[in-house]
């Protein structure tokens, strides 16, 4: 089983979610292109690709024309996702240490619905750092903790207090994702306080925070971090 199975566990094939899922996507896409601009000839990182092969997973490998540019990064041997994209060039990592490529090797790095999951503030930012290391354009995206419907449980509204989040996921039987070390619910407030240090210890870059996937102001379901 891929090691990220359990993170499409609430989204059925074909189901309502699932589109959902799909239409958040394709308009993280979308904001991925205007805010970098990559060209053809950019060198892309993509880190926290998926073995889960659906249209709703590696968005960025499925939408962009020049594949061959990409070098995507995740957990497993990448066996389903090498298959799928055999133009991609698939590096194996492990989690919370170094990216193994040098300084500036990409053009634009890139990492979606990642970082909530890197189990403590100080590896968020190190993730951060890492990415702003190796790429001189970033871009980040995570769930928006204030969509109406938490991503990883399909729990709705509890989310928005810890408190009622713990009772709601305890009933659920989905108290795996009260642990910080499997999910932290993501702000607004929390990206702007990692850019914030990010850029005190690493090469001055201009951040900018807000809204995409599903369009709903402050209550869209999801958030980017960006670096050019």
């Amino acid at each position: 089983m891929p090691v990220d199975q359990q993170y499409y566990r609430e989204v059925a094939s074909g189901s309502t979610a699932e589109k959902l899922l799909i239409a958040a996507r394709d308009r993280i896409f979308r904001d991925f292109i205007a805010q970098m601009q990559p060209s053809a000839s950019d060198e892309i990182l993509d880190v926290g690709v998926s073995d889960v092969i659906n249209d709703g997973a590696n968005v960025l490998e499925r939408s962009y024309p020049h594949q061959h540019k990409i070098t995507a990064c995740g957990l497993g041997e990448g066996i389903g996702f090498k298959a799928a994209f055999p133009l991609c060039r698939y590096v194996q990592i492990e989690p919370n240490t170094r990216l193994p490529f040098d300084d500036h090797a990409f053009d634009v790095a890139t990492s979606n619905a990642v970082l909530e999951h890197a189990g403590s503030h100080g590896k968020q930012v190190l993730l951060v750092k890492e990415l702003c290391r190796v790429a001189r354009r970033v871009f980040i995206t995570v769930p928006n903790r204030f969509f109406p419907v938490e991503h990883h449980t399909a729990i709705p509204l509890a989310h928005y207090l810890d408190g009622t989040f713990r009772i709601a996921c305890r009933i659920a039987g989905k108290s795996e994702w009260t642990d910080e070390q499997n999910l932290i619910l993501m702000t607004r407030k929390r990206l702007l306080g990692l850019a914030a240090l990010v850029a005190k210890s690493s090469n001055p870059k201009s951040a900018a925070v807000g809204y995409t996937g599903l369009s709903l102001g402050p209550l869209s379901s999801n958030l980017y971090l960006a670096f050019r």
